[in-house]
C-alpha cells in the first residue's frame, strides 16, 4: 500500500503542474499571442481566462493601452543652424490589437518589456520618433520655437503617424505629444529677452503714435469749428449792420446828461467817441 502511494505521489505532482500550466489570464487592455514550439499562432488571445498547451506554449502578453515613450536631453539643431541645449518630447501611441501578433513576428527584436506587459514594436516607434523630432525642429528658426509649441507638437504627431502608416497601415495610432522641456541655448534666450522687450517697446510706439495722431485730430477740428465759426461771424459783419449798431450806440450816448458826440466827418475813420464834458473838466475849460 505504501509503496503504491509512492508510486502515485509523483504522478499527481505532475498531473497537478500540468493543470496549473495549462491555464493563464490575459489582463484587461492587453492582449496575448502565443508560441508553441517556435511557432506564432497568429491568432490574438483576448482579456480574461485562457487555456494552453503545457510546458509546449509560451505565452506573450501584449499592452493595447496607450503607450508613452520618453525623448530626453535632445539636442536637436533649429532652421538657423543653433542647436538647442535640451529637448524633452513624450509621444504616445497604441497599436491595434489584432495586429499584435503580426507586429510580434515582424518586429521580433523591437518589442520591450513594461511595468504590465510587453510593448509592441517599441523599438520601431522609438527610431521614427527620434528622427521625426529632430526634422520638425529644423523647420523653426531657435528663436521661434518657444511660441511654436504647438506647431512642433502638431508636426511631429502628423509627420510620425504618416511614416508608420508607410511601414503598417492602419496599425499604429499615435494618440499625442507632448513637449516636456524645450531650453535653447543662454545666447539665445537673451536673444529672445531682447526680441520680446522690443517687441513691447514698438507696442508702446505705437500706441502713443495712435495717440498722438488721435490729439492732433481734435487739435485740428477744434481749430476748424473756430474758422467756421468766424467765417459765420464776418459774413454777418456788413456795412448796414454795423451803421446800425453804430447809430444805436450814439443814440444812447447823446441821452448822457451833458455828453457831446463828436462825428468825425469821415464815418469810416470813426472809431473813438469823446466825452466832452469829462473832457472839459480834465483842460479846466
Amino acid at each position: 500500500m505504501v509503496k503504491t502511494l509512492f508510486g502515485i505521489l509523483p504522478v499527481l505532482v505532475v498531473a497537478i503542474i500540468v493543470v496549473f500550466s495549462s491555464w493563464y489570464v490575459v489582463d484587461t487592455g492587453n492582449v496575448a499571442v502565443e508560441k508553441t514550439l517556435g511557432t506564432v499562432d497568429m491568432g490574438e488571445v483576448p482579456a480574461g481566462l485562457n487555456w494552453k498547451l503545457p510546458l509546449l506554449t509560451s505565452v506573450y502578453e501584449f499592452s493595447a493601452k496607450e503607450i508613452v515613450i520618453d525623448f530626453d536631453d535632445l539636442t536637436p539643431k533649429a532652421r538657423d543652424n543653433l542647436r538647442l541645449k535640451d529637448l524633452d518630447v513624450s509621444i504616445y501611441y497604441s497599436v491595434r490589437p489584432d495586429s499584435m501578433a503580426e507586429m510580434m513576428v515582424k518586429y521580433a527584436a523591437a518589442f520591450t518589456r513594461g511595468e504590465e506587459a510587453l510593448l509592441p514594436a517599441y523599438g520601431i516607434v522609438y527610431r521614427e520618433g527620434r528622427d521625426v523630432i529632430y526634422e520638425e525642429v529644423t523647420k523653426i528658426d531657435s528663436l521661434e520655437l518657444h511660441r511654436n509649441r504647438d506647431a512642433l507638437r502638431t508636426g511631429i504627431a502628423t509627420n510620425l503617424q504618416a511614416k508608420l502608416d508607410a511601414k503598417d497601415p492602419g496599425v499604429f495610432t499615435i494618440t499625442r505629444v507632448a513637449v516636456r522641456a524645450l531650453n535653447t541655448d543662454p545666447t539665445i534666450e537673451a536673444a529672445i529677452q531682447k526680441a520680446v522687450q522690443a517687441q513691447k517697446e514698438l507696442e508702446a510706439k505705437k500706441i502713443q503714435v495712435e495717440i498722438a495722431t488721435r490729439d492732433a485730430e481734435i487739435e485740428i477740428e477744434r481749430a476748424r469749428g473756430i474758422a467756421e465759426a468766424n467765417a459765420i461771424i464776418n459774413s454777418s459783419l456788413t456795412p448796414e449792420y454795423l451803421q446800425h449798431e453804430l447809430n444805436e450806440a450814439l443814440k444812447a450816448f447823446a441821452a448822457n446828461d451833458g455828453g457831446v458826440v463828436v462825428i468825425p466827418a469821415n464815418m469810416q475813420g470813426f472809431n473813438m467817441i469823446l466825452d466832452t464834458k469829462n473832457l472839459s473838466q480834465r483842460t479846466g475849460n
